[in-house]
């Protein structure tokens, strides 16, 4: 053999080997990997675990179940409550998916006591806890959405009570109106502002004000009709005086309600709004 034959030997089996490389790199492992095919992760979360294998089954995908758990609420015991990775991820067929399970028992946590904590206070204490907000239930009191019991499946529960994580706690709150309550006071004929710095001396809240162009005003008198009814003095309401209140004075009231109040306006610059008259029947009951 000729150095040229050796030489042209040489550059043939280099070529070979170079093409052999390079197909298997190209063309074999592509086609072995499935290179440039993938399949987007579908969302597992709150999939039961005995479902779990057939649905990823369909989908050319794997699972393997995580040592850690957690606990929600939302979904059943053993469905699935994360996965890595994620949905909508892009993997290959056949890829594994890790899932962590919800925990079949849901954990204990210990309630604080949430006595005389507003209401909201006590719904993002509750959320942190991993517990839920149940019905809340009004009660009189000043404290206007405080909480006044805590209450679990009907029963008070105390600071330090240990119950299931998810479970719902009930709330009695005041209302701010208070138990005790008083005769309504007679605002009639006073102004505006007078009548406002005596509803707050009684803890009463100003509510809508109505101005009309004229108004009349019943006032009882100590005399009595012949049939033994009350009597009234009726006479026109001064400009700028109230003439109508609702609750009206024979009312009762509570602490913290609203009093509404109807006005003569003083002038035409006052804009007017239509509100519903009422008889001297009405006005006086």
């Amino acid at each position: 053999m000729t150095k040229k034959d050796l030489f042209i030997h040489g550059g043939i089996a280099i070529a070979v080997l170079v093409a052999l490389v390079l197909g298997t790199f190209y063309i074999v492992f592509p086609i072995i990997t499935n290179h440039g095919e993938s399949m987007t992760v579908p969302n597992l979360e709150g999939i039961p675990l005995e479902d779990l294998d057939k649905f990823l089954e369909d989908r050319d995908l794997r699972y393997e179940v995580e040592a850690d758990s957690g606990y929600s609420p939302k979904y059943e015991p053993l469905a699935v409550l994360k996965q890595f990775p994620l949905p909508n991820s892009k993997v290959k067929q056949n890829r594994k998916i890790y899932v962590t399970l919800n925990s079949a028992n849901p954990p204990k946590v210990k309630i604080p006591s949430l006595h005389g904590r507003s209401l909201k206070n006590a719904q993002l204490e509750l959320r942190s806890l991993g517990l839920l907000m149940g019905d809340i239930t009004y009660k009189p009191d000043f404290a206007l959405n405080t909480v006044l019991e805590q209450y679990y499946k009907g029963r008070k529960v105390s600071k330090g009570s240990s119950i299931a994580k998810g479970s719902r706690i009930d709330f009695e709150v005041g209302d701010g109106l208070g138990s005790q309550t008083f005769p309504m006071l007679d605002l009639r004929e006073m102004g505006l502002e007078e009548a406002t710095f005596v509803l707050r001396g009684y803890g009463l809240k100003l509510g809508d004000v109505f101005y009309k162009e004229s108004g009349k005003v019943h006032i009882k008198v100590d005399e009595k009709n012949a049939d033994g009814s009350n009597q009234y003095d009726v006479k026109d309401a001064e400009p700028g005086t109230i003439f109508k209140q609702v609750p009206s004075p024979k009312k009762r009231a509570k602490i913290g309600q609203s009093v509404d109040l109807w006005i003569v306006e003083m002038d035409s610059t006052t804009s007017n709004q239509i509100v519903p008259s009422l008889t001297l029947a009405e006005e006086t009951e």
